[in-house]
């Protein structure tokens, strides 16, 4: 693999150049210009001393300035380093520490943060609008820096939830060997598609697989700065959108707006990441929207997806389908086993992987590079299982099963069979820590909007579980709230739930008979809570 992301975007520029590469409200850039801008930002950049393979951080918001910063950063030969909008003082700090960042782009209500953080690290700190007012008076670029396939392109840093995080290191080869492959399938891009973009573009899924992939194609992006249903469904109808792209959090969110009335979006095609998709609510997308539902898995260590349900291929639900292309390799290896063991057809493992869309590793740390990547594969701290034609489960996170008195228990299995209930609209399973058992299994329900959240409903919910699971896989415990944490990418943040959990639980007697014992929240699980006391 040859090129750089540069290369990409100019490509698509001399053979598209004016066709729509973005809409942002009232802001529409051809290819063309989307390109002869982003060769400005390159020459400011370089006027500013930033030179190829320096590290440059993004702290933007999601709107059409980032593309234009995020390609004047490629086209300079230099490494983006983007962070979410939300990151806090000391979060920016350590990005700029630790990557040896030289220069920061941010927008413009972020300056005071960004300029705290960057305080006495020698971090030159620039806003949009100001490399905007230098592009306008600066020549553009003739041509973009090229690159080897090996030089690095974006450093993702993670979410930390084991420490401070982790900078992801992502070359060229890595993130086009990603971007190539799936514009062309699973996401079978053509000239005329429209996609409807919500997701973040400081993270993975949304920079990779939404924006990349759709200027390698040549398509027009709609962009959203935050995400809510009501919107999608208006932006989806005003430019006529054909596909979607989001996490599950953001098609419950969907339904609801649909539900509220708003128009039904008339997308060819939609996709789910990020986190599993419920069944049921594949079902409700796919007869609510009347059109395929894909789901994948992927992560930010491997340039995101590595394997999708798509066209072409017989869907099945509740799998996130098979390996992109043959260029990847998924398998499932015994736990923590000294070496990779691959396992039979159906037993559940670690997923691991090996190919070109590998991370070249941690930033700085060989440690824990080491850690990760064994005999050639990248372990991914995921569990799950192949069938005989090669599609995966993905059952949940190592650090997630939950091991109530000697049996395993797998969140994304009792999770499914919860989510069946007609009165449960979303639900994250736990692992809270136990005197006598160990761990023992916590469901979280934000109930449908039509339904209270009582203790009959949780003995309800209860029961559901008792019918349809193994006994040590029932839930003994349930908890009501109005939504779950989520994280910036729209995952459950099941880390927080645990945290908030663990002190109720260990305020009740560790002598309770093992009947359940409900309280609804009248918050997010996480923040206060309150509410109907359950017997028990």
């Amino acid at each position: 693999m040859t090129g750089s992301l540069a290369a990409l975007l100019a490509g698509t520029a001399a053979r598209r150049p004016g066709h729509r590469a973005l809409i942002r409200g009232s802001a529409h850039l051809t290819y063309g210009r989307l390109w002869e801008r982003a060769r400005r930002y390159a020459a400011v950049l370089h006027a500013s001393g930033v030179r190829p393979g320096d590290a440059v951080a993004l702290v933007l918001a999601d709107d059409e300035q980032f593309p234009l910063v995020y390609f004047g950063v490629q086209a300079a030969g230099a490494v983006a380093v983007p962070l979410n909008g939300t990151a806090s003082v000391s979060e920016i700090a350590h990005v700029l520490t630790d990557a040896d960042v030289r220069f920061l782009v941010c927008a413009s209500s972020l300056r005071a943060r960004a300029g705290a953080a960057a305080e006495g690290l020698g971090t030159r700190v620039s806003t949009v609008a100001e490399l905007e007012r230098a592009a306008a008076h600066t020549r553009p670029e003739d041509a973009f820096v090229a690159r080897r396939g090996d030089d690095p392109a974006v450093v993702f840093y993670t979410s930390g939830t084991t420490g401070a995080p982790k900078g992801v290191v992502l070359t060229q080869r890595n993130i086009l060997r990603n971007v190539t492959t799936m514009a062309v399938t699973p996401y079978a891009f053509r000239s005329d598609d429209v996609l409807l973009g919500g997701l973040p573009l400081a993270h993975g899924f949304g920079q990779i697989c939404s924006m990349l992939t759709a200027f390698e194609a040549g398509i027009t992006l709609v962009m959203m700065e935050r995400f809510s249903g009501k919107e999608a469904l208006a932006l989806a109808a005003e430019h006529r959108c054909t596909v979607f792209m989001g996490v599950p959090t953001m098609y419950l969110k969907l339904l609801d707006a649909v539900a509220d009335g708003g128009p039904v979006p008339r997308f060819d095609r939609v996709y789910s990441g990020g986190s599993p998709l419920p069944v049921p609510t594949f079902h409700d997308v796919r007869r609510v929207f009347q059109c395929p539902v894909y789901e994948g898995y992927g992560m930010t260590e491997t340039s995101t997806s590595l394997t999708y349900n798509h066209p072409g291929v017989p869907c099945r639900p509740g799998t996130v389908g098979v390996p992109i292309d043959d260029g990847v390799t998924v398998g499932v290896a015994r736990p923590n086993a000294d070496s990779v063991e691959l396992l039979p057809v159906g037993e559940v493992g670690e997923i691991v992987v090996r190919g070109e869309t590998v991370m070249a590793g941690y930033l700085g740390r060989p440690d824990l590079t080491a850690e990760v990547i064994r005999d050639g594969w990248f372990h991914t701290g995921d569990l799950g299982t192949l069938d005989a034609d090669g599609y995966l489960t993905v059952v949940g996170r190592k650090k997630e099963l939950i091991l109530r008195g000697g049996y395993n228990v797998y969140p994304r299995e009792v999770e499914e069979v919860l989510a069946e209930h007609p009165a449960v609209a979303h639900v994250a399973v736990v692992g809270v820590p136990h005197p006598v058992l160990g761990e023992e299994v916590w469901a979280v329900v934000v109930p449908t909007r039509s339904q209270e959240a009582t203790c009959d409903l949780a003995e309800e919910i209860v029961d559901w579980g008792r019918q349809r699971l193994s006994r040590h896989k029932c839930p003994r415990h349930v908890e009501f709230a109005r939504t779950l944490p989520l994280g910036a990418s729209g995952k459950v943040l099941k880390r927080e739930l645990v945290s908030t959990l663990g002190p109720v639980a260990a305020s009740r007697s560790a002598t309770e008979s093992g009947a359940a014992v409900f309280r609804a929240t009248g918050e997010t699980l996480g923040g206060p809570v309150g509410g109907v006391p359950g017997p028990g």
